[in-house]
């Protein structure tokens, strides 16, 4: 199965190939024909399934036959990550087609936005809250809107954006094509879907599990000494590019700091940077001058790097499904990749919920000085198995002198050693 199949263009099927991609991926397979078809569609499908490009592919087909310069499709994301990193793929697969497309959020100065705006474009990709402005301002007509995406619906509702986003449906056509794709279906996106879709294709891709080439190992620690088991944990494992969620921006800033003091090349990426300085941590990460990001879930949206080796959940995720999220960020592109979870006592029952989303395939890990699992879940969890059976060989901690893993059962183990 290769993209020939959609019968697109010539000139996006240049831009097909400038950007590697070979087969379709399931949530491609499955969007592409509904989208070209004209129908309503909603996905329940996560980062780093081929979304974007799903969307973006039939979009670009269908403004190839109308005019130019006029605004006719809009794709609106809760985050300025991912609303550029979707600019940029539609620029990649329509560089040949004369479509012009635009990125639109705050942070950053609105003049130049209104002077593209005034030349002409034909595709705006959008945050709720600077779209709006442009509406009260006047400087975008969106009266010839033909195809409508709501990107990652479950975090414009946890960010509040979801008022804003009827607001602005109130300035579009009532005839349109609308897509909408989110990871999770909470009772008011399933209310949004049914007032806004007619008749949709409905399918979901990669929601329940986790990608199987990654290996999930939980560390217990206590709250005050998660410093000391970071530092522990990257000091005896070999890593490529890691990547370490926390829950709020004032602790992904202090564990960026602490980083960056013990030697290693570390950004933070959070909600109170400007827009040049997530973008500035964002390249650094990209290109190798940052070893690690330590990144909050909000800010991490639209994170697309390859070769991230780790996953580390410095601060255990609210929802099973954010941890889903978080880990899908390593094991990509079939490479393997491991999640790393450190979880204290106020996170038993968080750490059950995951440990049945990943059914008990989850190892539990106490390294010397620090609790017992036991200690953790207040019992047996029952839930550890090894990866050895799996056929994936993720990275291992080194061997150092002195150096043990506590298991489960009591006995200890040199690190390294399976």
């Amino acid at each position: 199965m290769n993209f020939h199949q959609f019968q697109l263009h010539e000139k996006i099927m240049a831009g097909v190939k400038v950007s590697g991609y070979i087969e379709p991926t399931p949530i491609q397979v499955k969007s592409i024909p509904a989208i070209m078809e004209g129908r309503d569609v909603m996905g329940l499908a996560q980062t780093g399934t081929g979304k974007t490009a799903a969307f973006a592919l039939p979009i670009l087909q269908r403004l190839m036959g109308g005019p130019l310069g006029v605004v006719r499709a809009l794709i609106i994301a809760p985050t300025r990550e991912l609303t550029e990193q979707t600019q940029n793929a539609i620029s990649q697969l329509g560089y040949k087609t004369g479509l012009r497309s635009l990125s639109i959020y705050g942070g950053v100065g609105i003049l130049p936005q209104i002077q593209t705006l005034r030349r002409g474009v034909d595709i705006i990709s959008a945050c709720p809250g600077r779209l709006l402005d442009h509406i009260n301002r006047k400087t975008v007509n969106l009266s010839k809107i033909e195809v409508l995406v709501l990107d990652e619906a479950d975090q414009m509702f946890d960010m509040g954006f979801l008022p804003d986003i009827r607001k602005i449906i109130k300035h579009l056509p009532a005839v349109r094509q609308t897509l909408l794709f989110s990871a999770t279906m909470p009772d008011d996106i399933r209310g949004l879907a049914g007032d806004i879709l007619t008749n949709p294709v409905s399918f979901q891709i990669g929601y329940s599990q986790p990608a199987s080439t990654v290996a999930h190992t939980f560390y217990p620690v206590e709250t005050q000494r998660k410093n000391v088991l970071l530092d522990k944990i990257l000091e005896n494992t070999e890593t490529g590019p890691v990547l370490v969620f926390t829950r709020t921006k004032i602790r992904s800033k202090r564990v960026a700091q602490h980083l960056d003091q013990s030697g290693y090349k570390t950004a933070a990426l959070h909600g109170n940077l400007s827009q040049s300085q997530r973008q500035k941590a964002l390249d650094g990460f990209r290109s190798g001058r940052y070893k690690i990001l330590v990144a909050t879930d909000v800010a991490a949206r639209g994170i697309d790097v390859r070769k991230v080796s780790h996953v580390i959940n410095y601060d255990i995720p609210n929802t099973a499904e954010a941890y889903t999220h978080r880990i899908g960020r390593t094991g990509r592109a079939c490479e393997t990749g491991d999640a790393f979870t450190f979880v204290t006592c106020e996170d038993k029952i968080l750490t059950r919920s995951i440990g049945k989303l990943l059914e008990g395939n989850v190892k539990y890990c106490s390294l010397d000085g620090f609790p017992d699992i036991s200690a953790i879940l207040g019992g047996p969890s029952g839930e550890t198995k090894t990866r050895a059976k799996t056929g994936i060989r993720p990275n291992r901690p080194k061997r150092t002198a002195g150096s043990y893993v506590k298991e489960k059962d009591g006995r200890r183990r040199a690190e390294g050693r399976r």
